[in-house]
């Protein structure tokens, strides 16, 4: 096999205390480096020691070429901003700016502007204000964060969700079309050259003021408001980068991104950090759906990262198309030294093939990262920074954070401590305290397992949702995240990502993502995914590549008795992906219900596969 490009990272180390009552604790030997004062600072920094890198790069118009703004720009720019927030009034922590649109320079600019006045921002994920017909969502998070502003760079696509608002001394901002009822465009916040009142307000930022509110996905309930502190992004920032060998001279990162800044994955780990550390980020309009594809296709022929991050959905869309386009994987490839992946486990076939086509195109493979955190934990609090075959690895903790893991129902629970922690969740003082243990570690829900109890540097694996496990009707226990990565390992190749039913049903089942280009090679065809789906040799393949697991695993937990393909994918808007940018198994499963209730109907139904 062809070698892994030397990495830039220190050797994986980790210390470990076991406790009598069972619980572990984990910590990072390797000093932390200094965070930035503030989220703030960053921009000063590289406003002078690079005021020409690219910090932003949007499309404009479809067929329009790259708007660049600068370190130097964007520096003067959230000043002229925070200076006009100011001068309307807007300052300080009580006073929110919420944010209803997508990623954009604008909106990257009046986030910082706002957080240099002071205020925190609180971005919306998009389906809050245009995918829900009674926006009860958006209704919930505005009455609860109580926001003095809220800006949308076009307004008139979010004029139904306002009208669901009492707008009552709420300032209105756009960027490209006015709202009807009235709004500021935001280049009137940057008419006077920033001064004394920017200078001033950047010294009141204090490192546990609450720079943002990012919106938790949970499985039931509304969403919480999780205080993210300049401590707690600075920190996390500065964790990351203390597992390079040489943290002070590493090179600025060239990113491509479609993840939204609603979440953590997008906002935080690359909006934020790659900010702290003068990186460029180019702005994707696409996804990683069919209708999106084409628009990251188009984006990565012309720009070559150094960096690159999807979640396994997008890995596995990628892959099909480097496989076939040569001219796009040597672009691709041409300056990319780290790779990585959301929460979810991508599968091992997927990671491989990855592989394969760096190596044929730069003679080596390239260091294949992911990380595991939460919104609540800034978001990265283990990582794997270290060359590794192995896909589905969460890592070791990162400096400067403990990791407690607790003996729960047979599985290790995962709790962390640390600056990178959030103080907790806003106006929710109840919700706070059930997320923390007695020592005050928080609590993340989910479980982990070492892969290998003897030598703990080899790193964790991702052992499930604590909360999602169930019973089936004869009370036998499943573990369904351990299932889940089964179940997508045993698809041959076929299933991208699964959901695992059957809570109070007489047999396991599973919802399945497709790997449509695999479905394609294995049929000869150029079908629809309608089409493949359904197709008999598809079909056929999963119920021979299920049958063959379940004969391995005999035990009712762990037996796969249906399946059945589904070519909606997952959804960030819906929540369906969370924050850690896995799938949430129990809303995706409610949200799914009629294809549920599918799998257990009698007799079998069309395209649903026994096994």
């Amino acid at each position: 096999m062809a070698p892994f490009r030397r990495g830039a990272h220190v050797t994986p180390r980790v210390e470990v205390e076991r406790r009598a009552d069972g619980a572990i604790l984990l910590t990072n030997p390797y000093p932390l480096v200094t965070p930035p004062v503030n989220v703030i600072a960053p921009f000063r920094r590289w406003a002078v020691e690079a005021p020409d890198r690219i910090w932003l790069a949007e499309r404009t118009e479809p067929e329009a070429g790259w708007r660049t703004v600068t370190y130097g720009a964007a520096n003067e720019a959230v000043r002229r901003i925070a200076e006009g927030l100011i001068a309307r009034g807007l300052c300080g922590q009580d006073a929110p700016l919420m944010i209803l649109s997508g990623n954009s320079v604008d909106h990257a600019l009046m986030t910082y502007g706002a957080i240099l006045a002071g205020m925190p921002a609180a971005p919306v994920s998009r389906g809050y204000s245009t995918m829900s017909s009674d926006f009860d969502k958006l209704k919930y998070v505005f009455d609860l964060v109580k926001p003095k502003a809220i800006f949308a760079d076009d307004m008139p696509i979010y004029e139904k969700a306002l009208a669901a608002l009492d707008l009552t001394g709420v300032q209105l901002f756009h960027s490209r079309r006015a709202f009807s009822g009235g709004s500021t465009d935001i280049a009137a916040l940057q008419e006077t050259p920033s001064g004394a009142v920017a200078d001033a307000a950047y010294t009141r930022l204090r490192f546990d003021d609450v720079a943002k509110f990012l919106f938790t996905s949970g499985s039931t309930g509304m969403p919480k408001a999780a205080m993210n502190t300049h401590r707690q992004m600075c920190t996390n920032a500065a964790m990351i980068r203390s597992t390079l060998e040489n943290p002070d001279n590493a090179p600025p990162a060239v990113t491509l991104t479609w993840l939204p800044w609603s979440h953590t994955f997008g906002g935080n780990s690359i909006l934020n950090i790659n900010t702290v550390w003068g990186g460029t980020i180019y702005l994707d309009n696409g996804s990683p759906t069919p209708a999106g594809f084409a628009e990251t296709l188009r984006n990565l022929r012309e720009i070559s990262p150094t960096a690159y991050s999807n979640v396994p959905a997008g890995w596995t869309m990628l892959v099909a198309e480097l496989e076939k386009d040569e001219a796009l994987a040597r672009t691709f490839f041409h300056r990319l030294k780290q790779m990585a992946y959301g929460g979810a486990a991508l599968g091992q076939e997927i990671g491989d093939r990855i592989q394969t086509v760096a190596a044929r195109v730069t003679g080596e493979r390239l260091p294949f990262s992911s990380g595991y955190g939460s919104t609540e934990t800034g978001p990265s609090i283990m990582n794997v920074h270290w060359s590794t075959e192995r896909m589905g690895l969460i890592g070791l903790p990162l400096p400067g954070v403990v990791v407690k893991l607790v003996p729960v129902g047979g599985k290790l629970e995962v709790r962390a401590k640390g600056d990178t922690i959030t103080p907790g969740y806003f106006g929710r003082p109840d919700l706070t305290a059930k997320a923390f243990d007695e020592e005050g570690y928080y609590c993340l829900g989910d479980a982990a397992k070492f892969v290998d109890p003897e030598d703990p540097a080899k790193g964790f694996v991702f052992d499930g949702r604590v909360v999602e496990d169930f019973k089936l009707d004869t009370g036998t226990f499943v573990n369904a995240g351990r299932l889940r990565i089964q179940a997508i390992d045993a698809g041959g190749g076929l299933i991208q990502d699964a959901l695992v039913a059957g809570q109070n049903r007489a047999f396991v089942a599973i919802l399945a993502w497709p790997d449509l280009a695999a479905c394609r090679d294995l049929v000869g065809e150029d079908l629809s995914a309608d089409d493949l789906v359904r197709h008999p040799k598809v079909l056929d393949a999963l119920a021979a590549a299920l049958s063959r697991h379940n004969a391995a695993n005999p035990g009712s937990s762990t037996q796969i008795r249906r399946a059945l393909l589904m070519t909606e994918p997952p959804s960030f808007d819906a929540g369906e992906i969370t924050d850690k940018g896995s799938i949430n198994q129990a809303l995706s499963l409610a949200r799914r219900s009629v294809l549920v209730e599918r799998l257990y109907a009698e007799p079998v139904g069309p395209a649903v596969v026994p096994v």
